[in-house]
């Protein structure tokens, strides 16, 4: 039954995994459009203290929407031949004991491949940005051309939040995708950078001027919880891209020792 159970989880990867590389295009068309008629709805249905939304209100949103799909695309020409890019000379994972493979036994090794259970970490780092652009657009109304300096400070720091890792978690979907040696630690850079990010908005915001008791603790509910998600995202898959031999066969091109 076990067998049986896990085969169809085996199957349902795969199919999946088809979909995401095959029909990226299409996956990109519809962020395009959704997120379009999102922002386009928050601007229309938005009160507005001022007459009129200022330009950097218009061209932030653009940004939140463009740099995920420009990312994706610069990442799938960056790593056509991802696979086939040099192992780094310094090996940082280091936990247990691991016999070498060669390049060409590697790629003719089972488990070798962005399948199985890395399945759900690609489709949680695609998911990532339409939830970080969902945040952005609930927590930053249309921008008033007399905005008071603690909004622009707000304005500026979400939207560069939102822009920078829709961006940097599209790129590392691609790699995975594209099984890039460099994924792992990548990845981790990543979970390091958004961490010290949220921790860096919370000190521009609260220096720029008086901030409202209720945008701060809406900020601060915001910022916790992003926080919370990437701890949670390290502690689940980091022992995973350590330790998993599917993770080191596709990215590191070894296999447990006996």
């Amino acid at each position: 039954m076990f067998e049986a159970y896990s085969q169809r989880l085996k199957s349902r990867s795969a199919a999946l995994m088809l979909v995401l590389d095959n029909r990226l295009d299409r996956i990109l068309q519809w962020w395009l459009l959704l997120a379009g008629l999102t922002a386009a709805a928050r601007i229309a249905f938005t009160p507005q203290a001022a007459p009129i939304a200022s330009f950097s209100t218009f061209a932030s949103y653009m940004l939140v929407i463009v740099a995920p799909f420009a990312s994706t695309l610069l990442a799938l020409r960056w790593f056509r031949d991802g696979h086939l890019q040099p192992q780094p000379k310094t090996r940082l994972a280091v936990l247990g004991r691991w016999r070498k493979l060669s390049r060409e036994d590697a790629s003719r090794h089972p488990l070798f491949g962005s399948s199985g259970l890395m399945v759900s970490l690609l489709v949680g780092m695609m998911l990532n940005v339409p939830v970080r652009a969902a945040e952005y657009f609930a927590a930053m109304p249309p921008v008033g051309l007399l905005a008071p300096g603690w909004l622009s400070a707000l304005h500026f720091a979400l939207t560069f939040d939102a822009v920078l890792f829709g961006s940097l978690y599209m790129i590392a979907f691609v790699a995975a995708l594209r099984r890039v040696p460099l994924f792992p630690r990548l990845l981790v850079a990543i979970w390091i950078a958004d961490l010290l990010m949220q921790l860096a908005t919370a000190n521009l915001v609260t220096r720029s001027g008086d901030l409202p008791a209720t945008v701060a603790t809406a900020l601060h509910s915001l910022l916790e919880g992003n926080i919370k998600k990437v701890l949670i995202s390290m502690a689940l898959w980091l022992p995973y891209l350590l330790l998993s031999t599917r993770a080191n066969v596709t990215f590191r091109h070894r296999v447990p020792r006996p």
